[in-house]
C-alpha cells in the first residue's frame, strides 16, 4: 500500500469512527413546547433521520444496551434504518427495537419525536384489553368472568327492548370482536340524533337495541364495537372511574405521563381509537406484554391473561388488512384485542402479537427471539410493517 492510499484509509478511519462516536452522543429529537401544542398534522418534518444504535438512558424505566453489542445485527438494522428514512417501507415516524429486555435501537423520522405522544389509532384496542386484565389482577373480575354475559356486569340495563339473545353476548366476544353486533347505517343515524341516549351504559342499551339480528355468520371475527363493551365492563367494575383506573393503575404503574386519552361520547375513555402515547411508551407495554405481565418485578395483568390474549383465539380471515400480503406472513389470527400471525424465515416460523393501528403503529412481540419492535407512521394505508420484520429484523437477531 503507497503513502496516498494509507491517507485515505487513515482519512476514511477518522470518519468511520467519528460517525460512531456521534451516534453515541446524538441528542433524540425533542418536541418544543409550541410544537407540542400542535395537531399532529401539523408537526415540522424532521430535516435528517435520528438514527442511534446505542440509545440513552432516559431515567424512564427502560433498560438500554449496544446493537451488535447486546444482540444484533448492527449493519443489518442500520442498513434497513436508512431504507425507512428514504421512505422505502412507507412513511415512518419511529423505529424501535428492544431485546432481551433492553433498548438497542431508536430511531425517529418526519414528525417522530422522542417527547411526542404520537396517535395510536386502533393499537388503542390492545391497551384496551390490557386495563381488563389489570382489573383481573386486582381482583374485580377474574378470569370465569370471561365467560360471562356482559349484561351480569351492567346493571342499568333494561333487556325487554333488546333484539333477541343479545343479552347471551359474553365478555369473551366482545375481547375477541365476534359479538355479532352490527349497526346498519341507519339505525346508527337514529342513535346519533339523540347523542344523550348513549351517555354511560345507555351506549349498551342502543347497541343491543339496534343492531341486526345475531346469526353464526355475524359471529365470525370483524372488528365491531368489543373494545367499548370492554370499557363499560371496566367502568362497572372498578372503584371510582375506568378514567382514574387507567391513570393510576395502569400508566402511573409503568411511569407514562405524557399521553392524551380522551373522552369518547358515552362519557368513558376511549377505547378503540384516539389515544396518544410516545414510541418509548409503546414499548413498556410491549416489554410487560413479553414479560407475561410483570413489569419492574409487579405482577400488572395476570400471566393466564396474557397468555390468552396474545395467542390465537379466532382466524381474523380476510379482515387482517394490515399484514402486507406477503408470502411470508401467514395464519392470521385475533387474541383479546391484539393481532397475531406467523413470520417465516428460510424453513422456520415465529409467531408474533401485535398491537396495530391505522397508518403503521405496531408493537411487535416476537417471544422466541425475545424481542420488542415499535413502530409510529402516518399516511401507511397497508402498512409492510409484519413483511419488513420477518425479511428484515428477524434475520438480524437469529443467530
Amino acid at each position: 500500500m503507497n503513502n496516498k492510499s494509507r491517507f485515505f484509509l487513515l482519512i476514511l478511519l477518522v470518519f468511520i469512527n467519528k460517525g460512531f462516536t456521534q451516534q453515541s452522543k446524538l441528542k433524540a429529537p425533542l418536541a418544543s413546547i409550541e410544537e407540542m401544542k400542535l395537531s399532529f398534522r401539523d408537526i415540522p418534518i424532521l430535516k435528517n433521520a435520528f438514527i442511534n444504535s446505542m440509545p440513552a438512558d432516559q431515567n424512564d424505566g427502560i433498560l438500554v444496551g449496544e446493537l451488535g453489542i447486546d444482540g444484533g445485527n448492527k449493519e443489518m438494522i442500520l442498513n434497513l434504518a436508512q431504507r425507512i428514512a428514504g421512505n422505502q417501507y412507507g412513511i415512518y415516524d419511529s423505529f424501535l427495537i428492544a431485546h432481551k429486555g433492553k433498548l438497542l435501537f431508536e430511531s425517529y423520522y418526519t414528525r417522530g419525536r422522542i417527547n411526542l405522544a404520537h396517535p395510536q389509532a386502533s393499537a388503542t384496542k390492545t391497551y384496551t384489553g390490557l386495563l381488563l386484565g389489570r382489573a383481573i389482577q386486582l381482583g374485580y373480575l377474574t378470569m370465569a368472568d370471561l365467560d360471562k354475559p356482559l349484561v351480569s356486569f351492567l346493571k342499568d340495563l333494561d333487556p325487554s327492548t333488546f333484539i333477541e339473545d343479545i343479552e347471551k353476548t359474553t365478555l369473551h366476544q366482545a375481547l375477541t370482536m365476534t359479538t355479532g353486533i352490527r349497526v346498519s347505517d341507519e339505525n346508527r343515524k337514529k342513535i346519533q340524533k339523540n347523542p344523550e341516549r348513549i351517555k354511560g351504559q345507555g351506549e349498551v342499551q342502543a347497541l343491543f337495541e339496534y343492531s341486526d339480528p345475531i346469526t353464526p355468520e355475524s359471529k365470525l371475527f370483524r372488528y365491531s364495537a368489543g373494545p367499548a363493551l370492554v370499557m363499560q365492563v371496566i367502568e362497572a367494575v372498578v372503584p371510582g372511574t375506568a378514567k382514574d383506573f387507567i391513570k393510576n393503575e395502569f400508566l402511573d404503574k409503568m411511569g407514562i405521563t405524557n399521553y392524551d386519552w380522551p373522552t369518547a361520547p358515552s362519557g368513558l375513555p376511549q377505547s378503540g381509537w384516539k389515544i396518544s402515547i410516545t414510541s418509548r411508551d409503546m414499548l413498556k407495554i410491549g416489554l410487560l406484554s413479553l414479560n407475561k405481565g410483570k413489569w419492574k418485578g409487579e405482577q400488572l395483568i395476570p400471566e393466564a391473561y396474557i397468555a390468552r390474549a396474545t395467542s390465537k383465539v379466532v382466524s381474523s380471515g380476510d379482515n387482517a388488512i394490515y399484514f402486507g400480503g406477503a408470502i411470508n406472513v401467514s395464519n392470521e389470527g385475533y387474541g383479546y384485542l391484539c393481532w397475531n400471525a406467523d413470520l417465516k424465515v428460510g424453513s422456520k416460523s415465529y409467531f408474533t402479537a401485535n398491537a396495530q393501528g391505522g397508518g403503521g403503529q405496531f408493537i411487535i412481540l416476537i417471544e422466541d427471539l425475545d424481542l420488542v419492535i415499535v413502530t409510529t407512521a402516518h399516511n401507511n394505508r397497508y402498512p409492510s410493517t409484519l413483511r419488513m420484520t420477518a425479511e428484515q429484523i428477524l434475520p438480524a437477531f437469529i443467530e
